[in-house]
């Protein structure tokens, strides 16, 4: 954070009252975390279910904070430097639209049910091959997130690449209110948080959001054409609209001639009456779509092909996000960061092109899949389709874990899928249990399923005992 905000401006900026502060303070840093405060930080007290952070408000100044923002029910009884809000979760965001606003820095919001933070690493690729990027790290994609990687701009910054999660509506209109983009990137409209939106054109509805921020006299947006809500869209905006696909062939970028394997996948396009190859280093047709987005991207901020070309090359996935790790007798790919229908068929995509460490040897392919979460109603159907789904790529083992288990291996059955060969758990434990005698050597291992399944518990049980 640069020091260019005061304690003054702070309290302007939030709305509230400062008490004991030296108002001419410069302010270094605005943290939520009480660990990571440093001299001159300004520490932010939220109230969560299982946390309250005014329980540090204290420390904080003793830590060397200039001071901590609290809420009205604060007792400030040992009168240490703070500025008084009537919500400190407002009073975050507020701060972070008034440190934004300091900087004439161009934005790019990405957003979407699914393919979020990948097409955010592929765009960040392509943009930094140019360009200075601030981007958002990891999964700061929230109210909370946001708003932090907002104050890590600097006036180096030649552009900013700010990821948007929601789960209801209005959060993404309160987060590109912060963020000011000027170019948005949607890349599909899926179940993700269908439970609480209720449909798929509510959540069309909420990821749309994201314009509300944006300058009608340049903004631009960048949609996946393959998706049937966002090209219901295309043509409906008064913004410049920018689409890219693998199907529809009316996109402005159509990706074609593609070609898979264990390791890369590559891609033709054409612009201007020129054919481009492209290569990305990780398996997956969903990172195509990536590739494309950031193509768009890439072109908006005036960079050529060799350039964007070279950009998309330097991608690697990045967490639990399909990442393939090979051991003694087996691979495994470990994606379990998030799961959805259209994310589950990704995952099974990259494990139908993944090699055995011994090619040679028969082997056989496994997916290992976790409940996806925070479907509702749709819960059943969704799981059904996942089974149905798995009969389509050739798999020797289906094992489904969680409460929607049972309906992964009812919809691999009625597809055909050899009811010997479909393993059900009800948690990790039961699966630990049992899982090194379902396995081969050999195996070919995925494992997909929504974050709270924490699979990676089962990856890391297969690594420790591969080991011994």
């Amino acid at each position: 954070m640069e020091n260019i905000l005061t304690i003054k401006q702070l309290e302007m900026a939030c709305g509230g009252r400062a008490e004991n502060c030296d108002s001419e303070k410069v302010v270094a840093d605005i943290v939520t975390d009480s660990r990571k405060i440093t001299q001159g930080s300004v520490f932010v007290a939220l109230r969560g279910e299982k946390f309250d952070g005014h329980n540090f408000a204290g420390q904080a100044i003793e830590k060397g904070a200039v001071c901590s923002i609290v809420d009205e029910n604060f007792d400030n009884k040992d009168n240490i430097p703070v500025i008084v809000v009537e919500d400190t979760y407002k009073a975050l965001r507020d701060a972070a639209k008034y440190y934004r606003d300091k900087f004439v820095i161009p934005a790019v919001a990405i957003t979407g049910s699914v393919g979020k933070t990948s097409t955010k690493d592929m765009v960040y690729c392509v943009l930094g091959n140019k360009y200075k990027v601030l981007k958002t790290e990891g999964n700061f994609n929230n109210e909370i997130g946001l708003p932090l990687t907002t104050f890590r701009l600097s006036s180096d910054d030649e552009l900013a690449i700010f990821e948007m999660g929601m789960s209801s509506f209005g959060e993404i209109s309160r987060l590109t209110n912060i963020a000011s983009p000027e170019t948005a990137i949607i890349t599909n409209i899926g179940f993700s948080h269908i439970e609480h939106l209720g449909s798929r054109e509510n959540i069309l509805k909420a990821k749309l959001e994201v314009l509300e921020g944006m300058s009608e006299t340049d903004g631009t947006v960048i949609l996946n054409g393959d998706d049937e809500y966002l090209n219901s869209v295309v043509g409906t905006l008064p913004f410049e609209t920018l689409t890219y696909g693998i199907e529809n062939k009316t996109c402005d970028i159509v990706a074609e001639n593609i070609k898979k394997s264990s390791e890369s996948i590559t891609f033709d396009v054409q612009l201007d009456g020129t054919v481009y190859n492209i290569r990305i280093n990780a398996p997956g047709v969903h990172h195509v779509y990536n590739a494309l987005a950031a193509t768009l991207a890439g072109m908006k901020y005036n960079m050529t092909m060799e350039q964007i070309i070279e950009g998309i090359g330097k991608f690697v996935p990045q967490g639990m996000r399909q990442n393939i790790e090979t051991l003694n007798n087996f691979r495994i790919i470990r994606d379990c960061y998030n799961a959805s229908p259209t994310s589950m068929k990704s995952g099974l995509e990259v494990l139908s092109v993944t090699m055995p460490k011994d090619a040679e040897s028969p082997h056989r392919k496994v997916a290992v899949l976790g409940d996806m979460l925070e479907l509702g109603d749709f819960a059943r159907d969704a799981h059904t389709s996942v089974g149905e789904l798995a009969c389509d790529y050739d798999l020797g083992c289906l094992v489904a874990i969680g409460k929607n288990a049972e309906f992964v291996a009812k919809g691999a059955i009625e597809k055909g899928f050899n009811s010997s060969e479909i393993y059900i758990f009800y948690d990790n434990n039961a699966a630990k249990a049992h899982i090194m005698d379902i396995l081969k050597p050999n195996d070919v291992i995925l494992f997909k399923g929504s974050r709270g399944m924490r699979l990676e518990e089962i990856a890391d049980f297969i690594s420790e005992q591969d080991a011994l």
